[in-house]
């Protein structure tokens, strides 16, 4: 695939894996068609040719999977063929060193990938970036980070696992940021492996216009090889590693199936580009410089996914994979890029994407390092340099940058300069993830990603009291590096809060404070916010009264409150409808004061009440006795002797979830969700899908992710949003005052 050609270009690889309902966040993105992007090459020619040359040879990419499809693998093989390490070691760190990505004790351990860890390398001459992104659903704030950072990507699957839910989800993930991709079916040297198959369903399944542009040379135990369909070459991998590639003549016995694959490759292509298309119809003999031109505009324009095939642990088919990353996939001069203009009200403004113009930067990832925090930029126009200023728009501070450095996993190397398409580190800037950088000339941003709202908290706090210094340094370094992480203090009990994406989010931090932090914490059962509100109106008059010797206390108020409806835009409202000066009218906001703090403990569960009324008819006051606080208690004490009567209710938080599982687990999926006190309100086909839609309280979600892997062996997900806070039923609420009694009790 040409490496004379492109032999000093970039290649620039950000692994991804994605899941999550995310929405639909940041800077549009448009592919050039491929006249506008030759007249835009023709206008480059004729201006700076120095970095012509290096974007034209350059890709962002990325690599993302299912869990298990061999990502991690396929990144290790990479980097050993480029050249960057010089041994390989299995994910699964049998022998104690783990995956090279895998720079995190914890997920050494446990197999999984959790941060994003950045890699350069170099192949052929070519400059390589690697980000490799976690593979569960709890950290999708990762994966939108990488997905900003693209240009293009490579689908991994399993040739026996096939298409599963989260290759959907990733895949969905992409369609949103239209990111241009390969498909790569790997571990085909495994029983049961069947490309073919895993094809129909990116095709039925994806919705992928996709085709092979290689096929097997047998399969399982005597996978050997691959027959390239564009320039009808076979390669074969030897050495202990796979490092040399062999080329050969297609063999004898499997010409009749490479005719035909090749007939079909052709075919699909032909449909999504017309000039391919003029030729199939004409038969005219299809060079494979034509056919690779053709895949490649397909490509880029989102009509066409090719289909790479290999097994990256057998190191079989890694190689190609690359020349086709090359070939297909953009550079980030065929990508348009927008940003914001802060000045004129938040105009969308197209980015040249090229070194010419002022700086323009986004921080997509903050790590807290040995030498204090380092920041993961994007470059998209300008050249950033050591030693220059740069202004962080979102805050307004201006920067010098003390040191630029590249990544690879946890070690660095030192550069000079980076201009346009680079991804890089510096150190010592103090910003936010999503934050945008420019040269000061321009008020830029490049929107900031969408953050879902956190939908789980616990109560922590650390087991020994003189490790407090190192258990907030954590939690703050953990809100800034993961915005969907968020810390608060409980105003009634004093506990500190974490709120997270789910379970398996929320203990990856708690393990993550015990190993890095060496804090031991202990962890509160998760819970929910309720609130209370009342159902009927109801009177109140009550005199404060105390004397004890000098200025006593005196206060009296007459009134009522009612509920509001559900809908209203405020929560509390109060209304002084006192005609004369019975109370004097410096001490209304004092009695209002008091109403507010009352409410917001309510006397059922002690949580917050809401959609109340308070209106104020009548009272009395003493020439010398009434005072501000005289008042404000007496307002308390009125809440609180008229609020039995106002027949209160506890709302409880009411989750919008939404279920996509197989059809054929349908039955159990539904049963369970009624078992939870849902209540289902649409139930539509999505192929083999079945898309559930249910409105479940808060409270009986629990441990759902874990119910619903088993339930559809692995193959469900779901994704939930708050709704809203409706009344529980009534044996609830007995169930829920009872439990706060015991523990006030208790107490």
């Amino acid at each position: 695939m040409g490496g004379g050609r492109r032999d000093s270009a970039i290649l620039l690889v950000v692994r991804v894996w994605g899941a999550g309902a995310g929405g639909r966040g940041w800077c549009s993105r448009r592919w050039l068609s491929s006249s506008s992007s030759a007249a835009a090459t023709a206008a480059k020619d004729s201006s700076s040719p120095w970095w012509k040359e290096s974007m034209d040879r350059m890709r962002n990419i990325g690599i993302s999977a299912h869990i298990d499809s061999g990502k991690t693998t396929l990144t290790e093989r990479v980097l050993f063929y480029t050249g960057r390490i010089h041994e390989i070691h299995e994910v699964r760190g049998k022998d104690g060193v783990g995956a090279k990505m895998d720079s995190m004790d914890l997920e050494r351990e446990k197999g999984i990938t959790i941060q994003s860890a950045a890699t350069y390398c170099t192949w052929n001459g070519y400059q390589i970036n690697i980000i490799d992104t976690p593979g569960h659903v709890d950290f999708t704030i990762e994966v939108e980070r990488a997905l900003r950072v693209l240009d293009g990507a490579i689908l991994v699957l399993c040739s026996v696992g096939g298409v599963q839910s989260q290759s959907i989800t990733v895949d969905r993930q992409m369609r949103r940021y239209e990111v241009p991709r390969l498909a790569f079916i790997n571990k085909l040297d495994r029983m049961g492996a069947d490309p073919w198959k895993v094809l129909s369903q990116a095709r039925s399944k994806l919705r992928h216009h996709a085709a092979a542009v290689q096929i097997p040379i047998g399969l399982e135990e005597e996978f050997q090889g691959l027959v390239d369909l564009v320039h009808m070459k076979a390669y074969f991998f030897h050495g202990s590693n796979g490092e040399n590639v062999v080329t050969a003549d297609v063999p004898t016995d499997l010409e009749g199936m490479v005719t035909e694959k090749r007939h079909e490759l052709i075919e699909v292509v032909s449909e999504v580009d017309d000039k391919l298309a003029e030729a199939f119809l004409s038969d005219e003999p299809i060079s494979p410089s034509d056919l690779e031109m053709a895949i490649r505009r397909a490509t880029i324009a989102r009509k066409f996914v090719p289909v790479f095939m290999g097994s990256a642990f057998k190191n079989k088919g890694v190689q190609p994979l690359l020349n086709g990353v090359l070939s297909y996939l953009p550079c980030p001069a065929e990508v348009e890029n927008y940003a914001l203009d802060q000045t004129k009200n938040e105009e969308k403004v197209t980015l040249s994407g090229t070194p010419v113009g002022p700086l323009v930067a986004l921080a997509f990832k903050l790590e807290e390092g040995r030498f204090g925090q380092l920041t993961y930029l994007r470059i998209y126009q300008g050249v950033i340099r050591k030693g220059d200023f740069m202004v962080n728009v979102n805050t307004g501070k201006k920067i010098k940058v003390p040191r630029l450095v590249r990544m690879h996993s946890d070690e660095m190397e030192d550069i000079q300069e980076a201009h346009a398409g680079q991804i890089v580190a510096v150190f010592g800037v103090d910003c936010a993830s999503g934050d945008t950088f420019t040269d000061g000339s321009i008020k830029y941003t490049m929107t900031s990603m969408n953050v879902p709202e956190p939908v789980m908290s616990l109560a922590i706090s650390p087991v020994s009291k003189d490790s407090g210094g190192q258990f907030s340094k954590a939690l703050n370094r953990f809100q800034k590096e993961d915005p969907t992480f968020r810390v608060g203090i409980d105003s009634e009990s004093g506990q500190t809060i974490i709120s997270g994406m789910g379970e398996l989010h929320l203990d990856i931090y708690v393990e993550r404070i015990r190993r890095e932090y060496k804090v031991d914490a202990a962890v509160g059962k998760p819970r929910v916010n309720f609130r209370e509100t009342i159902t009927q109106r109801a009177e109140f008059d009550y005199l404060h009264k105390k004397q004890s010797g000098g200025q006593g206390q005196y206060g009296r108020v007459c009134g009522y409150i009612e509920p509001l409806p559900i809908d209203s835009p405020t929560k509390f409202e109060f209304e002084n409808m006192i005609i004369g000066q019975v109370i004097p009218s410096n001490f209304i906001p004092a009695i209002e004061k008091g109403f507010k703090e009352a409410s917001n403990s309510g006397s059922l569960i002690g949580h917050p009440v809401e959609y109340i009324r308070i209106v104020l008819t009548d009272g009395a006051s003493h020439a010398v006795d009434s005072s501000e606080l005289a008042f404000k208690l007496a307002a308390i004490y009125a809440f609180r002797q008229c609020y039995a009567a106002a027949k209160p209710v506890i709302l409880e938080p009411t989750m919008l979830v939404e279920l996509k599982v197989p059809t054929e687990f349908q039955g159990p999926v539904t049963g369970d969700i009624n078992k939870r006190k849902g209540v289902i309100v649409g139930n539509d086909q999505d192929g083999d899908d079945s898309v559930v839609t249910a409105h479940v309280p808060l409270n009986n979600m629990f441990g759902y992710s874990t119910a619903l892997r088993s339930m559809t062996q692995g193959k469900g997900e779901f994704t939930m949003e708050y709704k809203e806070h409706l009344p529980v039923s009534q044996d609830v609420q007995m169930q829920l005052v009872n439990s706060y009694k015991a523990s006030k009790g208790a107490e």
